[in-house]
This record gives C-alpha cells, structure tokens and sequence, in this order.
C-alpha cells in the first residue's frame, strides 16, 4: 500500500469516526493528520468552538474516539493519538481555515518579495482559489497571489 494513500486513508476513515463525537457536543473539526516525527507516528486531531475548546473539551473527545479506533482498529503501526485546539501559529490550509479566520490578523510569509518585503501582517480581508488579501496597518490592502504563499497563519497577538 503507498504511504501517502494509507496516510490518506487513516485521515478520512477518522475523520469519519470524529465527525458524529463532534456533531454531538456541538464542536467543529478544523484537521485530522496522521504524520511521523521523530520515528513516532501520530494521528492528530483538531477540534475548535465558538469561544475555545478547554482541556476537558479534548479529553471527552479523546475518550470518546479511542474508543472508535480501538473497535475499528484500523491503523496497522502503533501511534500516539492526540486531540487539541488548533492552537496559535498554526498554518491555515482549508477552507474552513480561512473562512474562520476572516478579519483576524495573519501573518503572511511569501516565496518572491512583493515591494521588496516577503513577510506581511494583516487583517484576512478576502479570500478565494487564487488569492489572498489582506489589509494593512495604513488601511490599503494587499491582493497575493496563493502560488507566491510559502505559508500564511495566523499572526501571534502578545
């Protein structure tokens, strides 16, 4: 079996058994990723809701889903399963992501300067297929093209 299908394969088939846990408690799935580091498989899953999911938000669904995937028992190596917010810093990818985090500020790193900058903050103005924008601190906006994106996430607020 290819690596990147069974990665694939893991991911949906979880996100299959997550979904309801979710739907019943009222949280949304922002990710699922089954991804190796440091020679440790893990399967990751990121739940959010309107004002934040707590520790205890984590726990009652990591019960829950173990669960599942003791009865399914679908994964072939030994992994270490994770539930957790989707945390700051984390890169925006979906969607979903990007639909969340409109009007909050992100921070935007690009492959090709654009006014000789490659690093841009500001507020997510608009998003689609092909672009990103955003609008400064002097209240102009910015149009960046997704392709010249090397990551765009949400900015750190300190």
């Amino acid at each position: 079996m290819d690596a990147v299908t069974k990665k694939e394969q893991y991911e949906a088939r979880t996100e299959e058994l997550l979904l309801p846990i979710l739907k019943e408690y009222g949280f949304e799935l922002v990710d699922v990723e089954y991804i190796k580091e440091a020679g440790t498989w893990y399967l990751r899953n990121y739940i959010d809701k309107e004002g934040g999911i707590t520790i205890d938000d984590c726990e009652l669904v990591s019960r829950a889903l173990g669960e599942k995937l003791d009865q399914e028992d679908f994964i072939e190596d030994s992994y270490i399963m994770e539930v957790s917010s989707p945390g700051l810093g984390r890169p925006l990818k979906k969607e979903r992501d990007f639909q969340r985090s409109l009007g909050e500020e992100v921070e935007i790193r690009l492959f090709r300067p654009i006014d000789q900058e490659k690093e841009y903050i500001g507020a997510l103005a608009a998003y689609d297929k092909d672009t990103v924008t955003i609008e400064l601190e002097d209240m102009s906006q910015l149009k960046i093209d997704r392709k010249n994106i090397a990551l765009i996430r949400l900015a750190f607020d300190f």
